[in-house]
């Protein structure tokens, strides 16, 4: 029996789940890059699938439709996430898209970078490492990985420390809204009231935090509505929190899967930049996202209609064959070819410099103070998920560095 959407025996489609990329790889051999149907397995739900249904899967269709937002836009992010965020840039387009991008950009400033760095991101990295380093023995995804990134977002957003269980626990609960949505929509509300309390303390006094920056950004004049607000900081979770504990584990996973690669990085840390690259093209940790056609167009020499629905498959567009040699191998010294893990045109991630030096920050801390980093491979930790992939989980034994 086969999957009515995917076309691959039933008991093939489990596999997804642990490795997508062979049947990406199917697709892009078969295709001129774009094809009728989906790279996500519907078979749970089949009813759910949109009637006109497309995938770009090559590197080229994946940038076309990132870039041509007139023809290929974001719209249908109204209907899923947008139910539980609000309405957010990520489904703007056009000047709406820029004039709320250039506001809250103004929170993302290099200089802002520049601080961030040294007055949050390490102090939370080596806070988490000295929770664990005497005990030669950790679970990097649950006592690192996981939790960085959610007490970063948290000192940039200028939230008191005791608020920090309650936050990340409504966190998970709004990133999970595909599966438990009536959750998702509670802690959707609670996250915004939250934040409106929070908003209105900086308008009594003002912080230099996020909020801050936000609730003062202005542009001709121009200052964002608190929904406007709340709905972006809601909109950070997913984006700060699960892509960079994704990504950060991904490449962790990776390096501890490859030791020659892993100690030429631990020996020489001016290679750290290209492991972080290339662990986001080989593992991104979203591999598929969407988008809506506006118009009938073509596609690599597909007719796709208007309306349908394209799955935008990242995950293969880093993949492509055409565009990297041997792209199914995890090299950290293969000569640098841009990936598109942040996507590409206007919608090209906001946060990208940001999960960048937080990944590069965890790394750098892990190999200044532990060394003989070793996985323990009892259990079979692996990267797992699709559409969002990332290890089960990191167990490892080290050495504490005197």
């Amino acid at each position: 029996m086969e999957s009515p959407v995917l076309d691959i025996p039933s008991d093939e489609v489990a596999d997804l789940l642990r490795n997508p990329y062979r049947l990406f790889a199917k697709r892009r051999r078969e295709t001129s890059g774009v094809f009728r149907g989906s790279v996500m397995d519907w078979s749970a739900a089949p009813e759910a699938m949109p009637e006109k249904m497309y995938s770009a899967v090559s590197f080229d269709a994946v940038n076309r439709v990132f870039r041509d937002s007139k023809v290929f836009n974001s719209h249908i992010y109204d209907q899923t996430i947008g139910l539980f965020m609000g309405p957010t840039i990520l489904a703007m387009e056009g000047k709406q898209h820029w004039d709320h991008r250039n506001l809250v950009s103004s929170a993302f400033k290099s200089k802002s970078l520049a601080r961030w760095e040294p007055e949050i991101v390490r102090p939370v990295v080596t806070e988490l490492i000295d929770e664990f380093i005497d005990d030669g023995q950790v679970d990097l995804v649950r006592q690192f990985t996981m939790e960085f990134p959610t007490r970063v977002i948290t000192r940039l957003l200028g939230l008191p420390e005791e608020d920090l269980p309650w936050f990340r626990k409504r966190a998970v609960e709004l990133i999970s809204y595909h599966i438990h949505y009536k959750r998702a929509f509670q802690a959707s509300a609670e996250l915004k009231d939250y934040f409106l309390q929070q908003i209105d303390k900086r308008r009594s006094k003002r912080t230099d935090d996020i909020i801050g920056d936000l609730v003062y950004a202005e542009i001709d004049g121009e200052r964002l509505s608190d929904e406007s607000i709340y709905s972006f900081l809601r909109l950070l979770l997913p984006a700060g929190l699960e892509t960079t504990y994704r990504s950060s584990g991904n490449l962790l996973y990776l390096l501890l899967t490859h030791p020659d690669q892993f100690r030429a990085v631990a020996t020489d840390r001016t290679l750290v930049p290209a492991a972080i690259e290339e662990g986001l093209r080989f593992e991104t940790p979203l591999t598929t996202v969407q988008r809506y056609a506006t118009q009938e167009t073509e596609l690599e020499g597909v007719t796709v209609p208007e309306g349908a629905v394209i799955d935008v498959c990242i995950g293969s567009a880093n993949h492509d064959e055409k565009r990297w040699e041997r792209p199914e191998e995890f090299d950290i010294f293969r000569k640098r070819v841009p990936h598109i893990s942040f996507a590409a045109g206007e919608h090209t991630c906001m946060g990208l410099h940001l999960a960048r030096m937080e990944t590069r920050v965890a790394l750098e801390s892990l190999l200044d103070r532990l060394t003989d980093i070793t996985l323990i491979t009892d259990d079979d930790p692996h990267i797992y998920g699709q559409p969002f992939r990332s290890p089960t989980a990191l167990p490892v034994t080290f050495t504490k560095v005197r």
